[in-house]
């Protein structure tokens, strides 16, 4: 059989090392592995030119636009990104906002209305603490940077206040009390050097903890996508691509693991991967559908409850079947 040679954007992270390295070789696929930074340009070159094979993409956005019918890509069942939201909440200390509650009414940033982590938020915040988040006056733009990929934005089918801004960046904004929170994906680069910019969750962690060990949800932030064209004329590439994916995961945790010597600058990896293990499992980072059902369910109820979507296709019609993988 012919190798296929495929480009494949994604960020650098550590579960993908062996992909981009070559320890780990998909069956039958030259890859060519682009890694890039900041998702965000991942996501607007795929979308604008298709400049890719295949990509890391917004999970939201995906969901969004695949349930239009007006995108060209399937995904896989494979979240290279996943982070709890909790800590993502950042208010101006001034602003009278010291409780989820107090967010209803409130002038809120955001990078992108429609952002995967912002989505997460939001939804969380109704669920968890009963916060009507259709009060706010939301503001969108770049965080610690001016301006975001046109792209990428999507906007509710309802109304709302929602205010774009070019001239300025959130975290001034937040500085300023021109807004009084802001969520997303970005740390505003004020926080830990101003006193006036906090987390409204300021110990974040027990907080995230017990929200997994009620609800199992560790939020999904990013799948993979193939090209349409790529996957019609060749099947058979999800299958060896979910592998190799699968494999590399296995690889680095395999590397963390070792106990001879720190892999990584973390003083404490080896209590940090023993508390993930006891709270969320043997497996904290699931590949594959069935692992991921209730949470990728509740994104999906999150995207409509926002209004961007009347219904979110079944999961089954949004990922590419592939043969299950043990890892």
């Amino acid at each position: 059989m012919t190798t296929l040679r495929l480009s494949l954007a994604c960020g650098p992270y550590d579960r993908t090392e062996a992909l981009r390295t070559g320890v780990v070789r998909p069956e039958g696929i030259e890859l060519v592995y682009v890694p890039i930074q900041s998702p965000p340009e991942i996501f607007s070159r795929m979308v604008t030119t298709e400049c890719f094979d295949v990509s890391e993409m917004s999970c939201s956005l995906y969901f969004i636009r695949r349930s239009r019918g007006d995108f060209p890509f399937v995904a896989l069942p494979v979240f290279p990104s996943r982070m709890f939201r909790h800590g993502f909440v950042f208010v101006n200390r001034d602003s009278g906002v010291e409780s989820p509650k107090h967010l209803e009414g409130k002038r809120v940033g955001v990078p992108e209305y429609s952002q995967t982590a912002a989505v997460w938020i939001r939804g969380i915040l109704q669920d968890e603490y009963g916060v009507d988040w259709r009060t706010c006056r939301w503001y969108t733009g770049g965080v610690n940077g001016i301006g975001r990929p046109d792209a990428l934005v999507e906007w509710p089918r309802q109304p709302l206040a929602i205010e774009r801004v070019y001239d300025r960046t959130l975290n001034d904004m937040l500085l300023a009390g021109e807004i009084d929170a802001l969520i997303g994906a970005r740390i505003p680069k004020a926080l830990g050097r101003d006193p006036r910019v906090g987390r409204l969750f300021p110990d974040y962690r027990p907080v995230e903890q017990d929200y997994y060990r009620r609800t199992g949800i560790f939020p999904i932030m990013h799948t993979v996508v193939v090209r349409e064209s790529v996957y019609r004329d060749h099947p058979w590439v999800v299958h060896s691509l979910y592998k190799a994916f699968v494999a590399s995961k296995a690889w680095c945790l395999e590397q963390m693991r070792f106990s001879g010597a720190l892999r990584y600058t973390l003083p404490w990896l080896h209590a940090e991967m023993e508390e993930a293990e006891r709270v969320l499992g043997a497996d904290p980072w699931p590949y594959g559908l069935e692992p991921n059902r209730t949470t990728l369910e509740t994104l999906g109820r999150y995207v409509v409850e926002q209004g961007f979507v009347d219904r979110v296709l079944p999961l089954e019609e949004l990922f590419a079947p592939v043969a299950v993988v043990n890892e």
